[in-house]
């Protein structure tokens, strides 16, 4: 095994799209962090996603609001007709879990000239890379990772939209951030993976990685 790093933050979003919560330990089961995306604003009328779930691309404030009601009332206010559900199981854009390790984002921090947040990614946990490791998004696919009890196998990069402008606590969007991903790396930021075995992960776990 390698050794990646340490977890230095686990989130998970009961809402997709809505604002994310921060946990000092989580159970991980096969459907990925208990109590993650349980829940979604789905499409009734007003926009082309009739439906599908309301994402972030579609309603740049969603990600400030931890109120499903006043999620539905904002998409109201721009002629958009949602309800809340949460009786589909999860709901994923693709993978159960995500992951960012803090030193993708060197390159992004020093272009813009500031840290970026990650919470602008969205990820379940985000990991403190150890001294040497340098994998990134692609060398990791098919990897198996070992946080505290939990394995996890790396399905591919994360291909990002225009949601990674939008500054977590409500200033200005940086377009910047798109136009480095996307010409600089592939649009890729962050991995998703499957769970092969559930467990507890906590905050300060080592994270090993192994093929």
């Amino acid at each position: 095994m390698t050794e990646m790093g340490s977890l230095e933050n686990i989130w998970r979003y009961p809402v997709k799209s809505l604002r994310r919560e921060s946990l000092a330990a989580v159970e991980v089961d096969p459907g990925g962090l208990r109590g993650d995306r349980t829940g979604a604003l789905i499409v009734r009328d007003g926009h082309a996603r009739t439906g599908k779930t309301l994402r972030g691309k579609e309603h740049d404030r969603l990600h400030l609001m931890d109120d499903p009601a006043a999620a539905v009332a904002s998409a109201a206010e721009r002629g958009i007709a949602t309800e809340l559900r949460g009786d589909e199981g999860r709901y994923f854009d693709d993978a159960p879990v995500s992951l960012l390790l803090d030193r993708w984002l060197d390159g992004l921090s020093a272009h813009v000239g500031y840290p970026v947040e990650p919470v602008r990614f969205r990820p379940n946990f985000f990991v403190r890379a150890a001294a040497g490791f340098a994998g990134d998004e692609t060398s990791l696919v098919g990897a198996i990772l070992a946080i505290g009890e939990v394995r996890l196998a790396v399905r591919g990069g994360i291909e990002r939209c225009v949601a990674i402008t939008y500054h977590p606590e409500g200033e200005p969007a940086d377009a910047r951030i798109l136009r480095y991903v996307a010409n600089e790396r592939a649009a890729l930021m962050g991995v998703y993976c499957d769970v092969l075995r559930a467990g507890v992960a906590r905050a300060g776990d080592s994270v090993f990685a192994e093929r």
